[in-house]
C-alpha cells in the first residue's frame, strides 16, 4: 500500500514514517506550514525544515500553508492530502499521534471522507520503550521548543541522548510530565534517522526563552553526507 506521512519534522512523525516503511511503501511526506504558533493541530517550530528531511530521505514533499485557524486549518490539511493522492497515488495516511484524540480523530475523519486508510503506529505506545528504541535505533533528535516547567533554557538545542532521557525520566516522575512531550511540554526536530540516506547539519540557530517557554529557531541548516 502506498502511504503519505504527515511530517512535522519532529521525532514522532519521523519515527512513525520509519515504522510504516517496515510494513508498506511510503511515497511522500506531507507538511502543513501553519502561520499560527498556537495551532491546535500542527507543530510549528522549524516546520519548514521538513523540506530538508525530505531531501535527506529522497522522498517528495507535499507542503501546504495554513493560517492556522481552529477547525478551518483542517480544510488545508484535506487539500494537502488530496494533492498527495493526485500526485503520488497514496492510499493511506500515517500520523505520529500518540495520545491526542483531538488530532487523531480529525485526521481519521478526513481519511474516511477521502476513502483512505489511516495508520497510527505510535497510538498508545509504551512511552518508555518508544523513547529507548528511538535512541537505540540511531535517531538524532534535538529539543527545539520547551513550553512548561521544569524545562529551562539549557534544554533548547539539546540532543535527546541517553543522558537526556535519564533526566527526562526523573522529571516525568517528579513533575508528572509525559516522557515523550506528548502533553505539549517539548517539541523536537530530527536530523538523522536509520532511513535517511544523508543527514542534516544545523549551522546556525537562535534561542529565545522566558518563564519555561522558549524556542530554538534554526537559521541555517544543510543536508550533508553521513
Amino acid at each position: 500500500m502506498k502511504l503519505g506521512v504527515l511530517c512535522s519534522g519532529g521525532k514522532d512523525s519521523i519515527f512513525a514514517c520509519w515504522r510504516a516503511m517496515q510494513k508498506e511503501e511510503v511515497t511522500c511526506l506531507i507538511t502543513i506550514v501553519s502561520q499560527n504558533p498556537e495551532s491546535y493541530m500542527f507543530h510549528t517550530p522549524n516546520v519548514r525544515l521538513a523540506a530538508l528531511q525530505a531531501a535527506a530521505t529522497g522522498l517528495p514533499l507535499v507542503e501546504v500553508e495554513t493560517a492556522g485557524e481552529k477547525e478551518e486549518e483542517l480544510e488545508d490539511l484535506r487539500r494537502a492530502i488530496q494533492i498527495a493522492v493526485e500526485e503520488h497515488a497514496i492510499e493511506g495516511i500515517v500520523t505520529g499521534a500518540i495520545l491526542s484524540v483531538y488530532q487523531a480523530t480529525r485526521v481519521q475523519r478526513i481519511c474516511h471522507d477521502l476513502g483512505l486508510w489511516c495508520f497510527n503506529p505510535l497510538w498508545h505506545i509504551d512511552q518508555e520503550a518508544y523513547m529507548q528504541e528511538l535512541i537505540d535505533a540511531g535517531f538524532r533528535v534535538w529539543v527545539i521548543g520547551v513550553y512548561s516547567a521544569p524545562f529551562d533554557e539549557s534544554w533548547l538545542g539539546r540532543e535527546l541522548d541517553r543522558t537526556a532521557l535519564d533526566q527526562l525520566r526523573r522529571m516525568a516522575a517528579q513533575y508528572r510530565i509525559t516522557l515523550t512531550g506528548e502533553g505539549g511540554e517539548i517539541e523536537t526536530f530530527v536530523t538523522d534517522a536509520p532511513f535517511f540516506s544523508r543527514r542534516i547539519e544545523i549551522l546556525e540557530a537562535e534561542r529565545t526563552y522566558k518563564n519555561h517557554h522558549g524556542t530554538y529557531r534554526v537559521v541555517r541548516a544543510a543536508v550533508v553526507p553521513k
